[in-house]
C-alpha cells in the first residue's frame, strides 16, 4: 500500500519556472519527494528518515 503523504512543501529558493521538487512526510514517518512538474501523475520517491538525513548530508557536502 502506498503511504499517504501530506503537507507537501518546496524550498523558498526554488526556481521560479517551477523546476523544483516537493517533500512531505507520511503518517508512517517516511519522506516523500516528487517533481513539481508531475505532481499527482508522477512517481514519488519514498525515503526512510535515515535515508533522508543521508541525502541532505550529501547535498550539503556537495556530493
Amino acid at each position: 500500500m502506498t503511504p499517504k503523504f501530506s503537507g507537501w512543501r518546496k524550498s523558498s529558493y526554488s526556481d521560479p519556472d517551477g523546476k523544483c521538487v516537493q517533500v512531505a512526510r507520511s503518517s508512517s514517518g517516511t519522506v516523500g519527494v516528487r517533481d513539481t512538474k508531475e505532481l499527482d501523475r508522477g512517481p514519488i520517491l519514498e525515503l526512510t528518515s535515515s535515508e533522508w538525513t543521508a541525502f541532505l548530508t550529501a547535498i550539503r557536502a556537495g556530493s
